[in-house]
């Protein structure tokens, strides 16, 4: 009778683990759960987020809860840098430079921000002179073979970028493109990129990567993927492009030999509440198709065309549910035309190498092409004036 009673137990489990196992391949082979509820809010709170996203600050604003504008910042407002196509577009030649200060033998992890235009006072400027002090030469840092030799020169550990503004409308939407997606278009695009070279057939694109933050969430907002949320993207523009602490960021500080104090978040949560909620409603760019029959046949014929040559394995037409984004989220290899200092790679090599999982410099998320007639110019680094020009 126990015997029974036993093998009948085991076999449930048998019956119960096998189950769990089914479920779980079949989880990890699919794309994850569409989106079930489009980004809303009440138009009062709407209203009260484009406000602020359109208000011009100045230092001590009346608006403000801390020290208003900056000490130190790129632009006035959110709408500065995010203008074309109306309030949340693209924001045309306002680029800011970014820098990142690659991890070294006395500083082994990475440091990242932006050297700010502008500043509240002539004292608090900032410039890459400056940023050296903080982060100097490393004499002999870097190591590049030369034939049969390993010679040695000093490191730059400090990397500048030009980053393009990008546009926010659909934001709301791709807030809620869920990891899963990500990853599975990932694993998609790497199966068949394999398959293509296993069969000898070695014209195809190589397959990105998608970003894994340190807190082990998929990042899919900035330019490097470096933001999981639209929240977290929201907090850290006020923060570092206008010097608007938030309830999520403090205000980004100069780095100057004074150190400015600390003061009390610029926005309450009300305030960030319905700056999020502006941008995360703002509508996602709709694709219009021509009236004219020689357009439309003409747009017809690029769509085929676009499929054929490969664009859409990057510029996916449609992941987690949603149709036209025209993006997979994923970091790819670019040449990066608008860079200076800290580069290594291919016969150099430093002591302390970028973690694994850390964009290299020339890795760039794919942009989402909805919306892209108003997003000129093109590229992080703002490089192509047109469409043409990025095509080509």
């Amino acid at each position: 009778m126990a015997e029974n009673v036993l093998k009948k137990s085991r076999r449930r489990f048998s019956y119960g683990l096998s189950a769990a196992v089914c479920l779980a391949a079949a989880w990890w082979a699919t794309p994850g759960l569409p989106i079930l509820r489009t980004p809303r809010a009440s138009a009062e709170l709407r209203a009260a987020g484009r406000a602020i996203f359109e208000h011009e600050w100045e230092p001590h604003d009346p608006l403000a809860h801390g020290d208003g504008l900056g000490p130190v910042f790129n632009a006035r407002s959110c709408v500065a840098c995010h203008f074309q196509g109306g309030p949340g577009g693209g924001g045309n030649d306002h680029n800011v430079t970014a820098f990142e200060v690659h991890p070294t033998k006395d500083r082994p992890e990475v440091t990242g921000g932006l050297i700010h235009k502008y500043a509240v006072a002539n004292h608090l400027l900032e410039d890459r002179k400056s940023l050296q002090r903080y982060f100097p030469i490393v004499p002999g840092g870097l190591r590049v073979i030369e034939g049969c030799q390993v010679l040695t020169r000093d490191f730059d550990p400090i990397r500048t970028q030009s980053i393009n503004s990008t546009a926010l409308f659909g934001a709301g939407w791709i807030d809620r493109i869920s990891a899963k997606s990500i990853t599975h278009q990932s694993l998609r695009t790497s199966l068949a990129w394999v398959g293509q070279e296993l069969s000898a057939d070695f014209t195809g694109i190589p397959p990105g990567r998608y970003r894994v933050l340190p807190d082990g969430r998929v990042g899919k907002f900035g330019w490097k993927a470096q933001f999981a949320t639209l929240t977290e993207f929201v907090a850290a523009a006020c923060a570092n492009e206008i010097g608007l602490g938030n309830p999520m960021m403090e205000q980004a500080r100069p780095r100057v030999e004074v150190e400015y104090p600390s003061v009390p978040p610029d926005l309450d949560r009300d305030q960030f509440r319905a700056l999020v909620a502006f941008v995360d409603t703002l509508p996602r760019p709709i694709r219009a198709v021509p009236a004219n029959p020689r357009d439309r046949a003409a747009a017809e014929r690029g769509e085929e065309v676009f499929a054929q040559i490969g664009c859409a394995t990057c510029h996916t037409p449609e992941i987690g549910g949603v149709a036209g984004v025209y993006s997979d989220f994923l970091l790819h290899s670019l040449e990066d035309r608008d860079s200076v200092g800290g580069r290594y790679g291919g016969g150099e090599f430093i002591e302390v190498p970028l973690p694994v999982e850390h964009p290299r410099p020339e890795e760039w998320k794919t942009p989402p092409l909805w919306g892209v007639a108003d997003s000129a110019p093109y590229f992080h680094d703002g490089g192509s004036a047109t469409l043409a020009d990025a095509i080509d």
